[in-house]
């Protein structure tokens, strides 16, 4: 098993045999172990609804030949692909990922519980910002302060159990002993004074489970999601960032970076939330065209407070987005837009790749 040079052999190995991932049928992130899945993971990577009444188009960009096909309304590129392995843990820049049934591959297959199988995130547990996920070859390393690193083989499960997140149960595998340990030692000092220890477990979706978004905004477009909030893709616009960095900074209050918000697909080019405005998202990838359809906004919770390299919480960027963002439709702030797959499973994205779509109006 392979290991960078400068990484001590002192690390916590984690390695079960009572159940394997291997060519499920089912192409979940949990299922996509095999070749296909881990050739997206190049060396040198770096690791790290539409509205509900009726919108209208506005005209469409013009070329300049005018024998040419019409423009997208807006155009721009892919800027930067995340994917969080561990639901509510710090996130895995990359440079592609596949496309799979529940979003990009690996995003939010495994997520943290209380010992009765109830999903735990930053809202309880600010420091699991600062556990970070390495994915190199069949294993997945997680590191934190204070902590050996732990290696999970990517690869195996052990017995078969259940875990809630919101109002979904939903089957999962238990990922054993170790990491549980792991995880409570790690979480431990956060219990309130006096509380009794709260042990914690590390599950691993179940690619035969079949977790799916709500119909009310994905229609009729079936979409399956593993352990994110309620969807399977996040894509915010580089733009959005920068109006929301520009309102802080006239306040004397410091920029923010795009991990606070925890994107899968950043877009760059575009305009300021135009992302909340895109009918459909078309990728142009060698493979084939991909289509993706932005469909409810993201209601957003404590979690952008959290500095994500240090785990304090301060309001001053939830107090700015009320100030602009509030969305009386979803009942709360909303920065970026839940999407969902029409077209393109399996294919490669990648950074750089081309982007455009119709934008839509009241």
């Amino acid at each position: 098993m392979a290991h960078d040079a400068a990484t001590p052999y002192t690390d916590i190995q984690c390695s079960s045999h009572r159940g394997h991932f291997t060519d499920l049928a089912r192409s979940t992130g949990a299922g996509r172990l095999g070749g296909t899945a881990q050739a997206s993971w190049s060396p040198g990577a770096q690791w790290c609804s539409r509205f509900a009444r009726p919108l209208q188009r506005r005209p469409a960009v013009t070329t300049s030949d005018p024998a040419a096909t019409p423009l997208f309304d807006t155009e721009g590129t892919i800027a930067r692909l995340f994917i969080y392995p561990i639901k509510s843990c710090a996130g895995v820049e990359l440079t592609e990922a596949i496309l799979t049934e529940t979003g990009l591959d690996l995003d939010r297959s495994w997520m943290v519980v209380e010992d009765g199988g109830m999903f735990v995130t930053q809202r309880e547990q600010p420091r699991m910002a600062l556990i970070r996920p390495q994915l190199r070859g069949d294993e997945i390393i997680l590191r934190a302060p204070g902590m050996l690193a732990l290696h999970l083989r990517v690869d195996v499960v052990e017995a078969v159990t259940q875990a809630r997140i919101w109002d979904d149960v939903v089957s999962c595998y238990d990922m054993g002993d170790t990491a549980a340990q792991w995880f409570s030692d790690y979480l431990a000092p956060q219990r309130p004074a006096g509380a009794p220890p709260r042990p914690f477990r590390l599950v691993r979706f179940d690619p035969e489970q079949r977790r799916i978004a709500s119909r009310r905004w994905t229609g009729d477009i079936e979409a399956q999601n593993q352990f994110s909030d309620g969807f399977p893709m996040l894509v915010i616009g580089t733009a959005a960032l920068d109006g929301l960095n520009r309102r802080l900074q006239a306040q004397g209050l410091e920029p923010v970076t795009m991990e606070r918000f925890r994107p899968n697909i950043v877009l760059d080019g575009i305009d300021e939330h135009d992302e909340d405005r895109i009918d459909t998202i078309h990728i142009t990838t060698p493979e084939g065209p991909v289509r993706l359809r932005p469909v409810k906004p993201c209601t957003r919770c404590p979690i952008p407070n959290i500095d994500p390299l240090t785990a304090t919480s301060s309001p001053h960027v939830g107090d700015m987005l009320q100030t602009y963002r509030v969305d009386a439709r979803v009942g709360g702030v909303t920065f970026g837009m839940n999407a969902v797959t029409v077209e393109g499973l399996d294919k490669v994205l990648r950074v750089g790749q081309p982007v455009g779509g119709h934008l839509q109006f009241d």
